[in-house]
């Protein structure tokens, strides 16, 4: 944890136990900021900081079965799951907070808000997420998660190896200290994803499963039709996930939505292009900052 961070908890659906950051003054106005799957929160932690530091109080929270938060015992890693702790929450907070959501973060916001008993926000932010996504996107994700998943790594260079050849056009970073946030080191001293393999496998052992779950245009229509908070689209525009088109579809289910292209940025926008994407997400909150 960073020395300018407290720990925070919430327990979520199923009694799972959901572990974060906050970061700015604790009687700020909150937003809390989802990753994507695979991610943790420490994925956020520059964008929490600089929210921190405009007067929010900020929570980067991991996803179940993600960094420290709780592994659910009976693998539920569905759509409702993730939706209902994003709700449990939205929930702790007296007054709405805003929330950003990136991938799958943003699917547990979208569902929470969309779908009902919907969940209270003040502003929402999406980022290189919407209903319509690209089957060779999520594929190449996929495949990505799956190939490490049972034996790992020997070493975190070896990691940063496999990092750079999915994201070529990211410096390969020098200093590898920030991937121990995001592996976990066996007793037989090989590194691990962080996040529990059955949240890929699915509950019968099928990662279509896990995709059909959580990837369901026609419902995230239906809750992206729904929505009513003041809400932001950010695209990485190299983007292999959501493209032009799948952005306009969004926009086009959310008339009164913003958009924000980041030059140069892929689907992981807030680590390709950290500048830009803090820049559009703090502009954004801050003209419907409640509290």
């Amino acid at each position: 944890m960073s020395s300018d961070a407290r720990p925070v908890e919430v327990e979520g659906v199923g009694g799972v136990v959901l572990r974060g950051d906050a970061y700015g003054p604790e009687d700020g106005p909150p937003v809390i900021l989802l990753h994507g799957g695979g991610q943790t929160r420490h994925s956020w932690r520059t964008t929490a900081r600089a929210l921190g530091a405009d007067g929010w109080q900020a929570w980067t929270v991991d996803l179940r079965g993600h960094g420290d938060s709780d592994w659910s015992e009976a693998g539920e890693y569905g759509i409702e799951d993730f939706a209902d702790d994003a709700r449990a929450l939205v929930g702790r907070f007296a007054t709405p907070p805003a929330v950003v959501g990136a991938s799958l973060g943003g699917i547990s916001f979208l569902a929470a808000s969309g779908e009902e008993p919907r969940a209270d926000v003040s502003a929402m932010v999406f980022v290189d997420v919407a209903p319509q996504v690209e089957p060779a996107g999520v594929e190449r994700i996929g495949n990505f998660m799956g190939a490490n998943m049972e034996n790992g790594f020997a070493s975190l260079d070896e990691a940063a190896d496999a990092i750079a050849a999915y994201n070529p056009h990211r410096p390969r970073p020098t200093d590898l200290e920030g991937l121990r946030k995001n592996l976990r080191q066996r007793e037989d001293g090989r590194w691990m994803w962080h996040w529990d393999p059955r949240f890929r496998a699915g509950r019968r052992g099928s990662p279509d499963e896990t995709r059909v779950s959580l990837v369901n245009p026609e419902r995230l229509e239906t809750a992206a039709r729904a929505l009513t908070a003041p809400v932001l689209l950010v695209r990485g525009k190299v983007s292999d996930l959501l493209s032009e088109e799948g952005a306009r579809q969004f926009l086009a289910l959310v008339p009164h939505a913003e958009f924000v292209d980041v030059e140069g940025a892929g689907h992981m926008v807030a680590g390709d292009r950290n500048d830009a994407f803090n820049a559009a997400i703090v502009a954004f909150l801050d003209r419907y900052r409640r509290g």
